[in-house]
């Protein structure tokens, strides 16, 4: 099957909640799709003058689902490998330490995340009957946000870098789509 294919279309009529995360889902499926079959190579090609590779922004995804749902719409503390990152020495830790890592891993590292995201967000909107209005309060900081600008936040997160996969991808095996 064409990963392309396994992509989950957001629904055409549904509630705010549903269609918010059936977006997300399908940017969430079309970075799988950008990055699946390759090897460490392919992963760590980037597309100069950028440095940006398709397995650092797996693993950076992965630190963003952490950060806006693990951390922020929970209050916990960072998940590993984030907790104990270097980040006041590379604060682009999450980009640069990718090659470090074998594809497997980085594949696992933010399927894990987003799963485990997917969980902690629908347990978050159920608590609170559905209302996306709900405010929380940004990790380590005093800033309120609603879940709504959360989703919207990784909505957009999302499309800007499946855009840049899109390019990555094709820089790597002239693979193109969508």
């Amino acid at each position: 099957m064409n990963p392309a294919d396994a992509r989950t279309d957001p629904p055409a009529v549904a509630g705010e909640y549903e269609t918010l995360t059936g977006f997300l889902d399908f940017l969430r499926d079309t970075i799988a799709w950008k990055t699946s079959g390759l090897d460490a190579e392919g992963l760590g090609t980037p597309l100069p003058p950028s440095t940006m590779t398709l397995g650092g922004m797996l693993k950076h995804l992965a630190f963003v689902e952490d950060f806006w749902v693990g951390m922020t719409i929970t209050g916990d503390q960072p998940a590993e490998p984030f907790a104990s990152a270097p980040w006041d020495d590379d604060p682009d830790w999450d980009w640069s330490s990718a090659p470090w890592d074998t594809p497997e891993e980085l594949r696992a590292l933010w399927e894990t995340t987003v799963a485990r995201s997917r969980g902690l967000l629908a347990e978050a909107v159920a608590r609170n009957d559905g209302d996306l209005l709900t405010p929380v309060r940004r990790w380590n900081s005093e800033e309120t946000l609603s879940l709504r600008w959360i989703l919207t936040h990784l909505i957009e997160e999302y499309a800007r870098h499946a855009g840049h996969a899109d390019l990555l991808r094709e820089n790597v095996d002239g693979s193109r789509g969508e």
